[in-house]
Formats: C-alpha cells, sequence, structure tokens
C-alpha cells in the first residue's frame, strides 16, 4: 500500500490515498501524507512538581510509619513509591512520545505513552500484592500503632497527592498516560484519608487490627481503579480497537462514502494515547470520487470517531486480500 497518490489514479485497479481534514491544509496532489501533530499538551511541570512533593512524602511516610509501627501508613508509603515510579515513566512516555518519525520508526514514538500507562497499572498491582501480604501478616499478630502520629502525617498526604491530582485533572479525558497520572495521584487522597480514618477509630476503639484492615481495603479500592488502565493500555499495545469505537458504526459509514460500494481489511489502531489509525479498501467501482470527497471523509472520521490518521487504498477492479482478513469479516 502506497502512502500518496497522484494524477493517474483511474489507470489502476486499486490505489491508495492517505488523507486529512482539508482545514489542516492538505493539498490535493503531490504533497504526500499528511496527518495532525498532536503533541501532547505539556505537563511537564506538573511532573516535576508532583515528582517532588511524592518523593519527599515517600521519605517523611516510611520514617514515621517506622516509628509509628503502622503497617497502613507504610502501605501509603509503598504506594506512594509507586506513583513516584509511575510519574517518572509517564513523563519519560509524554517525552518520547513528542519525537517526530524517523527511517526506523516510521509512526514516531507515541506508542512510548502507551507502554508508560501499561507499566503505571503493573506497578500498583505488584504493590497491591506486597502490602496485602504485609497487611495479611498483621491482622494475625495485631500491633500498637501511634494513632495521633499517623492520622497527622496521613493528613499532609492528603494535601500533597490532592494538589498533584489536581495538576493533572485537566488531560485525564484526552490521554491515557496523563489519565494514569491523575487516577493514582486521586486514589492516593482517597488512600490517605483512609488512613486518617483508621487512626481515628483505632484511637476510639483501641482495635489495632483495624489498621492492617484499612490497608486491606485500601489495596481493594487501589485494584477496582487500576482496573479500567490496565485494559485500556493492554488494548492499545495489541493495537485493539479504540474504546468507544464502534467497528460496525464505523464500516456503515464508510460504505456512505459516495461511490463505495464494499470496505475491506479495515483496520483501526492506536498509534498513541492520542492518535488513531484507520486503512482499509474502499471498493470503488467508477474510479477514484476526487481528492475532495476523500478529504471530507477523513475530516468526519475525525469529528465523530476521534481517528486522525487515515489511509484509504481505492479498488476500482479486482479484489485485492490482505493476509490478515482472507475473507470480509461478517
Amino acid at each position: 500500500m502506497t502512502d500518496h497518490h497522484n494524477d493517474h489514479t483511474h489507470d489502476h485497479p486499486h490505489k491508495s490515498v492517505a488523507a486529512s481534514p482539508a482545514p489542516h491544509g492538505h493539498a490535493p496532489h503531490g504533497q504526500g501524507h499528511h496527518h495532525h501533530d498532536h503533541a501532547p499538551q505539556d505537563f511537564g511541570k506538573a511532573f516535576a512538581i508532583g515528582l517532588v512533593l511524592n518523593g519527599g512524602f515517600v521519605i517523611v511516610e516510611v520514617i514515621y510509619g517506622l516509628i509509628g509501627n503502622s503497617v497502613a501508613l507504610l502501605a501509603d508509603a509503598g504506594h506512594n513509591l509507586g506513583d513516584v515510579l509511575g510519574l517518572v515513566v509517564a513523563w519519560v512516555g509524554v517525552i518520547l512520545s513528542r519525537r517526530k518519525p524517523s527511517a526506523r520508526f516510521t509512526y514516531g514514538l507515541g506508542k512510548s505513552s502507551i507502554l508508560a500507562a501499561l507499566l503505571n497499572a503493573m506497578f500498583l498491582l505488584v504493590a497491591v500484592g506486597a502490602i496485602s501480604w504485609e497487611a495479611i501478616q498483621r491482622m494475625i499478630s495485631p500491633e500498637p500503632v501511634a494513632t495521633t502520629m499517623v492520622m497527622v502525617i496521613a493528613a499532609i498526604g492528603v494535601l500533597v497527592n490532592g494538589v498533584t491530582a489536581w495538576m493533572f485533572a485537566s488531560g485525564r479525558k484526552g490521554d491515557i498516560n496523563v489519565r494514569a497520572a491523575f487516577v493514582h495521584m486521586a486514589a492516593d487522597a482517597g488512600l490517605s484519608a483512609g488512613v486518617v480514618l483508621a487512626g481515628f477509630v483505632i484511637a476510639m476503639t483501641g482495635l489495632f487490627w483495624i489498621d492492617p484492615l484499612m490497608s486491606l481495603l485500601l489495596n481493594a479500592v487501589i485494584l477496582w481503579s487500576t482496573w479500567d488502565l490496565l485494559k485500556s493500555a493492554t488494548t492499545m499495545v495489541l493495537s485493539g480497537v479504540p474504546e468507544g469505537t464502534d467497528l460496525g458504526e464505523l464500516r456503515e459509514f464508510l460504505l456512505g462514502v459516495p461511490g463505495v460500494t464494499d470496505v475491506r481489511d479495515l483496520h483501526v489502531w492506536s498509534l498513541s494515547t492520542k492518535d488513531v489509525a484507520l486503512t482499509c479498501h474502499l471498493v470503488m467501482p467508477d474510479g477514484h470520487p476526487g481528492d475532495a470527497v476523500l478529504l471530507e471523509a477523513a475530516h468526519e472520521l475525525e469529528e465523530h470517531f476521534s481517528i486522525n490518521h487515515p489511509t484509504f487504498q481505492i479498488d476500482v477492479g479486482r479484489e485485492v486480500s490482505c493476509p490478515l482478513h482472507p475473507a470480509r469479516p461478517a
């Protein structure tokens, strides 16, 4: 499949055309493939501040968790440490995703941000396993907890994590990598609030097993908040159809493009946490419909399906099979 078109389209039984919405200046002929430059929003300052705040707070939590003998506080510190690593990975992912395409990486390094989100989810799962094991041991053999100190440190955590989450809030809907950072920080704020609650209950009742029990409950919250992130990131890594994209509806739209009688070998996948690509064969017995039709189709794909990197191959005669689709899918 080529990545450009020329004035001799009608002379060939099939022809590939890469199209982008007209408002972004795609020239009809001779300009090759053009698509949007969807550079991620710059969250560099948010990452830097978040790392400093959370890195410092992890040290404080570990020190006072050991002094106060609180597994809930240590659990919170462990989770925050995972988020510090997660913030580093997410930041690196954002930086790499800005790299321009090269001769080796012709799509650029956009998937770095997807890998970052996947690693973030994995960090959380490992932390949950380790913390749960320790909490179960403490459930079996409860130990005294310095409740006042634990409550004060955890309350500071609510503030630190809350501020960090707020800095990522604006980008959580458009980028799964930024969403990962937001989810972790928001969850941490809630977890720290849970530690405060545990300290209060222990102070009122003297039941020290409340501390490890709260750790297990907080871990359940982490698992719940991480599952969707893990599922989305895994789908993206495996080049699955992005969530929210209805392949049947997409096929119907393409069949509605003037001159199209069939759609073959339709592929849709994520190039990064923000960019979505599409390739397909459009069967057009009457020949190439002209650039305006394809540019309008590309514009509609972005407007209604958030697909900003479409490539169409025009088939005007014999069927050209795809190794991945030997027969048209049902």
